[in-house]
């Protein structure tokens, strides 16, 4: 029935193809299209971090300097945010199918600027454009993979946020290590892991493509504007802890996925791009296995949880600089300590959004929550990169920890609130008719317009 539906509107909706024709176009169940959305999303992802592990044979095959590979960094982040602000809540007009399919089309382009264009220009547009085409995604395989997997009420299951959470943070640790590893077997580096990642984008677009709708386009469309930062009228307080929680979590995320190159080839004397795909692997595959290990946790006790190891993840993190030589093994330690942390911290925080957030406004709730979280993962960054020209690294990581540890605690008092007593509001008091007293008696109804008592204002 879906799948008749489905070619039906097909062909109602602007298709090309007449009438006839609609039952030839076959699409995947709904269960296979879930799937299929989750492994485009998690090949996208995985793309985007890729050259994260390659920075080291940039520097070193181009003669790039830290302050470049930050920059490098920082244009993909701008790329993400705009793409968010500009396109990421257009799936709730067009339908989730067709945005999810162009957002991969600047994916392909860039990874064959990656094997044609290797200088520092080609490197600044495919980041650019690698950058485009996640910030378009990410929102709308989100709100795609909750549309394919409703509850009996509606809601999206716990499922489908797990395996975005998954996709997400799960493709941002296996494209580094993918990227890092197949650079072993090619001479230069530069070439082999682009070509499995672009087949592999390939074949999600098309799977993509055969995937059922999730939310038919809206007739007729409201007038395009970008996207408004805003938050779910009805849980704003829970929404805003969430945007927190993202900023956080991706500004620790940030540290590996832009520089754990740079400090791995400078201060510890380790310039393997496979022991820097590694590093940056164990960071985000810590917070993918807090993420499957805590499946059923409430959002608020996530958050909470999160703290404790993303600060010691920290601390670790900047004794390995500290110490004398650096050690390889404090730094490994430190960013799987720190992600863990953090994958707790951003599975409660989108947990939070797709709970609150309708159907008609998911994308664009999604789009908010991931420019705070992109913020994050670029503004402290930079702000270290820039730091490098100046300071020593180890300097320059201290300033680091302890900007991103106080915030952390600054925001402890949001992050560990419980969303039901934060969201909870005072019940009016009830002044006829029967009520509930706050010590927990009843009156009975009275014709008198005078409020009953017992020990108490009634409600």
């Amino acid at each position: 029935m879906n799948q008749a539906r489905e070619g039906i509107w097909s062909a109602t909706e602007g298709s090309a193809l007449p009438a006839a024709a609609a039952p030839r176009l076959r699409r995947l169940s709904r269960r296979t299209g879930f799937w299929a959305v989750a492994f485009s999303f998690l090949t996208l992802t995985a793309f985007s971090t890729a050259p994260s592990g390659l920075y080291g044979l940039y520097e070193q095959q181009e003669r790039l300097s830290s302050l470049t590979i930050t920059i490098v960094y920082a244009v993909y982040v701008v790329g993400v945010i705009a793409s968010l602000v500009l396109v990421g809540h257009v799936s709730d007009w067009y339908g989730r199918r067709p945005v999810l399919i162009a957002g991969v089309i600047p994916a392909t382009v860039a990874a064959v600027l990656f094997l044609s264009w290797k200088s520092l220009a080609g490197l600044l547009v495919a980041r650019v454009l690698t950058g485009v085409a996640l910030g378009a995604a990410v929102a709308t395989a989100t709100a795609y993979l909750s549309d394919l997997d409703p509850g009996p009420d509606g809601v999206a299951t716990r499922r489908s946020g797990i395996v975005a959470t998954i996709s997400n943070i799960g493709g941002l640790a296996i494209g580094p290590l993918i990227a890092g590893l197949l650079a072993r077997y090619e001479p230069h580096g530069l070439t082999l892991p682009y070509v499995v990642l672009l087949a592999a984008l390939v074949v999600g677009a098309l799977a993509v493509a055969c995937s059922p709708e999730g939310r038919p386009a809206v007739h007729p469309r409201p007038k395009y504007h970008p996207q408004r930062l805003r938050a779910p009228v009805q849980a704003r307080g829970r929404f805003i802890t969430a945007v927190i929680g993202a900023f956080l979590c991706f500004a620790v995320f940030g540290l590996f996925a832009g520089l754990a190159g740079t400090f791995l080839a400078g201060p510890l004397h380790h310039p393997s791009p496979a022991l820097t795909g590694f590093a940056i692997f164990l960071a985000f595959g810590a917070g993918v296995v807090v993420q499957i290990t805590t499946t059923s946790w409430p959002a608020h006790r996530l958050l909470a949880a999160g703290i404790a190891p993303i600060i010691l993840g920290l601390c670790v993190l900047v004794a390995s600089a500290w110490t004398s030589p650096p050690s390889l093994a404090l730094f490994l330690m430190g960013g799987a300590v720190g992600g863990a942390g953090g994958g707790a911290i951003f599975r409660g925080s989108l947990s939070v959004v797709v709970s609150t957030s309708t159907a008609d406004d998911r994308a664009g709730a999604l789009a908010t929550f991931f420019i705070a979280g992109y913020a994050g993962l670029s503004l402290p960054v930079v702000g270290l990169g820039l730091a490098l020209q100046y300071l020593s690294p180890r300097v320059a990581l201290l300033i680091f920890g302890l900007a991103v540890g106080l915030g952390i605690l600054a925001a402890t008092p949001v992050l560990v609130r419980s969303p039901d007593r934060a969201g909870r509001r005072r019940r009016p008091l009830r002044r006829f008719g029967r009520g509930r007293c706050r010590y927990g008696r009843r009156g009975p109804p009275r014709r008198s317009r005078r409020p009953r008592r017992f020990g108490g204002r009634c409600r």
